[in-house]
Formats: structure tokens, C-alpha cells, sequence
């Protein structure tokens, strides 16, 4: 009971839920979270805000409600207006980018943040929403053998009772320790309508996902009887880019290569790795990866809203 309390203080105390996003949870009605990182460091301007109105438009277009998730002024954000979303996008990489472990000190200074995949998921989970959608999670690093680079997304995932809805791993990424990773503590990769593990840019990898499921009922209705449970953590829901704004695994993995020989000589490393790797990326794609990340986002809303509606028909009484 104490575990319950303090989460409840701290939820009333620190955490501001958008009135829109509130009567719909009070209203039983289906909520998709967004994350910010993507705005402030995943894209340029104006693309980035273009594209995060642009996505909560598509979730609002298929039944749900958006709840993009930042912390702004100290406060913590489950909804935000388009005027905070224009600051986090014009403001871009001098925003805080803000994990688990920083949202103390961001909220503690009265400051901005805008939130990971791990703190997005642990901002929802405060805020009673359970479907959030991103474009892609972190995982393990290549050469995490010597730098023990792990993303937080993994720890969280583990915990954290949340489904996230993206085009699977970023392709930065070593896919075989990142799986091996989310086996470990226990956390299912599920892939929509397909058995292989999406890697962002591209629809498939050399790797298999845990589960293949096809239909939103079909994983709401896994995510039911896993937290009803009392099962711990969330799921990945691989969600693979529109065969139309795919890239060939070889064009992507080249500029993949490259890029990360450039961070290594530069001694880029820890959390500024990745913006700089997806922005270099990119550039060496000559800006087909940006229309491409563009679009895979917009696609893992619309599946993260139909499960977000699905999961709701199991909280109803006749359930």
C-alpha cells in the first residue's frame, strides 16, 4: 500500500494531465502518448513540429486521444498545447533530453525537458495511459561489449506497464544484443503482421521477433492478460514502415557504418550518440531517411491508436 501512496502523491504533486487527455481517461476513452525527444532532437525545424501536430492529428483521426509527453517548467507534461511544442521544436537540441534519471533534477530546477522513450513511458504510466507510440527505441549500442552502452528504453520497458508501438530498434543499433537484452528481463517483442524485427528505416532485419500477432484486438487483448496478471513491464510492438517510404537495408547500413566511425573519431558517445547518428544518417541519405522517419512515426499512430481502442473494450464491465 505504501508503494501505491507515494505514487499517488507524487503524481498529484508533480504532474500536470492536459484537460483534453483527462476527461478522456475519466471517461474510459482510449489515449495514445507521444514523446518530445523527437521534436527537440529527432528532426529538424519546422519539420518537427509539423510532423508532432501532424501525428496527433492521425491519433485524434482514428479514435484516440494524443498525449504528447515533456516536462516544461519544472512540471511534469501529459498533454501539451501547440504553443509548448512550437518551444520544444524551436528551442530543438538545447532542450534537455531527459531520461529517468534526469527528471529529478529538470523538475527540481523548475526547467525544460523533453522526454526519451523511458521517461515518456514512465510519465504515461503515472498519468493511467497505457499505448504510446514512438518511431523507434533505443537498445544496445554496437560495441557495448567495451562501452556498456545500454539504453534506458530496455530498463524501462522492463518495469513499466506500457505498450510502445514503434518501427522497431534504430538501426544504429546491435539488433541481436538488444533482443537478447529485452529476453533477459522478460519483455515480449511483438511483430504486427510479420515474424521479423523491423529496423526502423528498413522493414526487416536478419532477426525474428518473440511473437508475430496481426490484428490491434489480438495485442490489446495479450496486454490485457499480462497486466491483469499483476505481470510486471511493457511490449514492443514492432510495427514495420509502409513498404513506400522503406529504404534498402544496404543503402542504410552503409550510412549506418560511416556515421559511426564519425562519432568514434569525434568521441561522441552516451546520449548524444544517437540525435547525431540519426542526423548524419540523413544527411549521407541525402534526406530520404528524414521523409522516411517521418512516415513510420505517423504509421505506429495509427496502429498505437487502434490498440489503445481495443485495450478499452477489456476495462469495460462485461470483461
Amino acid at each position: 500500500m505504501q508503494s501505491i501512496s507515494i505514487q499517488t502523491t507524487m503524481t498529484n504533486t508533480y504532474l500536470d494531465i492536459h484537460p483534453e487527455v483527462a476527461q478522456a481517461l475519466a471517461e474510459h476513452r482510449p489515449v495514445v502518448a507521444l514523446e518530445s525527444t523527437i521534436i527537440s532532437h529527432g528532426m529538424p525545424y519546422p519539420q518537427n513540429v509539423a510532423t508532432a501536430l501532424q501525428v496527433e492529428a492521425e491519433v485524434r483521426q482514428h479514435g484516440a486521444v494524443p498525449a504528447t509527453i515533456a516536462i516544461v517548467n519544472g512540471r511534469l507534461k501529459a498533454g501539451l498545447t501547440e504553443a509548448e511544442i512550437e518551444i520544444l521544436g524551436t528551442t530543438g537540441r538545447s532542450v534537455s533530453k531527459v531520461s529517468r534519471r534526469d527528471i529529478p533534477f529538470i523538475v527540481a530546477s523548475g526547467t525544460t525537458g523533453a522526454t526519451t522513450v523511458a521517461s515518456t513511458m514512465l510519465i504515461a504510466a503515472m498519468a493511467g495511459i497505457r499505448v504510446f507510440a514512438t518511431g523507434g527505441i533505443g537498445g544496445v549500442h554496437r560495441g557495448a561489449q567495451h562501452s556498456f552502452d545500454v539504453s534506458a528504453d530496455l530498463q524501462e520497458l522492463a518495469q513499466t506497464p506500457v505498450a510502445v508501438v514503434c518501427a522497431g530498434a534504430k538501426s544504429i543499433l546491435d539488433l541481436r544484443l538488444t533482443l537478447e537484452y529485452l529476453e533477459t528481463h522478460g519483455v515480449p517483442v511483438v511483430g504486427y503482421q510479420t515474424p521479423w524485427l523491423p529496423a526502423f528505416f528498413t522493414r526487416d532485419s536478419a532477426f525474428k521477433v518473440d511473437y508475430q500477432l496481426d490484428t490491434a484486438q489480438a495485442i490489446a487483448h495479450v496486454l490485457h492478460a499480462k497486466w491483469s496478471m499483476g505481470l510486471q513491464g511493457g511490449m514492443v510492438v514492432a510495427n514495420p514502415i509502409p513498404e513506400a517510404y522503406a529504404m534498402p537495408r544496404a543503402t542504410i547500413d552503409a550510412a549506418v557504418e560511416q556515421a559511426l566511425q564519425e562519432a568514434q573519431a569525434q568521441g561522441i558517445g552516451g546520449k548524444e550518440s544517437t540525435p547525431f547518428l540519426l542526423a548524419r544518417v540523413c544527411e549521407l541519405t541525402g534526406g530520404d531517411s528524414l521523409a522516411s522517419n517521418i512516415q513510420l512515426v505517423l504509421n505506429n499512430a495509427r496502429l498505437a491508436a487502434a490498440i489503445a481502442i481495443a485495450y478499452q473494450t477489456f476495462q469495460t464491465p462485461s470483461h
